[in-house]
């Protein structure tokens, strides 16, 4: 994956979670099982997430099914629910993107200082480059289709991560472990794609080692993080 795809996988997640602050989730979480508001722990934003892929999926499916309709908005906010949308002309959604407000401008940034600060992101982010400048070494590997997997969910374990270390002062820790617990997901297969590059004779001695030591620094970072957050969070809850 291109470096570029991975800044915009980054850039998504992290407006994504900025949206996704702005309403009271846990009330909303309570009003639907009927519970009485608490806490969100990882499991309820596992399940919160796993809600929010499916209808990320069906909506890049559509956009690809209607890239060039010209009516491509309105048949994809019928077919996704958003019926806020469907009377709303053109000219006034491109208005409303542009007519955002300094404050939300200025909170986004707060967002990427936040998580392109931290050791971790910087880590994970170096990787990506640095796959980049391999792949360029060897052509071939950046090919197969093994190449494109480990680059391309080295830049999800980016994205994840953007996403987990933007909550700074760890209001939400449920959901911080969460995205980490995704971003090992994904680290994790990018370390099996090195394995199988390692045995397909696709890197040299060098390249492979360097490759893994890479990975399983990232990798390790993640592991401790989430059992620092793990045990702040039977610090505060008890559970």
């Amino acid at each position: 994956m291109p470096r570029a795809v991975s800044c915009g996988f980054g850039r998504f997640e992290t407006k994504t979670l900025q949206q996704r602050r702005t309403c009271d989730k846990r009330t909303a979480m309570a009003d639907f099982y009927g519970e009485p508001e608490r806490a969100w722990d990882e499991y309820d934003w596992e399940r919160f997430l796993q809600q929010q892929d499916s209808k990320t999926e069906r909506y890049m499916e559509l956009f690809e099914k209607y890239i060039d309709d010209p009516n491509r908005d309105q048949i994809i906010a019928r077919e996704m629910g958003w019926p806020h949308l469907l009377d709303q002309p053109a000219d006034e959604v491109e208005e409303f993107d542009i007519d955002i407000g300094d404050q939300e401008l200025d909170d986004e940034q707060d967002l990427r200082e936040s998580f392109e600060s931290h050791p971790l992101y910087q880590n994970a982010f170096s990787l990506t480059v640095w796959i980049d400048q391999l792949f360029d070494e060897v052509p071939s590997a950046a090919s197969s289709p093994v190449g494109v997997k480990l680059a391309s969910h080295v830049a999800v374990a980016s994205a994840k991560l953007a996403a987990a270390l933007s909550d700074q002062e760890t209001e939400e820790i449920g959901m911080t472990i969460a995205y980490l617990k995704r971003a090992l997901r994904a680290i994790s297969t990018a370390i099996e794609s090195a394995t199988q590059m390692d045995r397909a004779g696709s890197l040299s001695a060098r390249q492979f080692a360097d490759l893994m030591h890479r990975l399983f620094q990232v990798r390790d970072s993640i592991i401790v993080l989430m059992g620092e957050l793990r045990a702040e969070w039977r610090r505060r809850y008890g559970t």
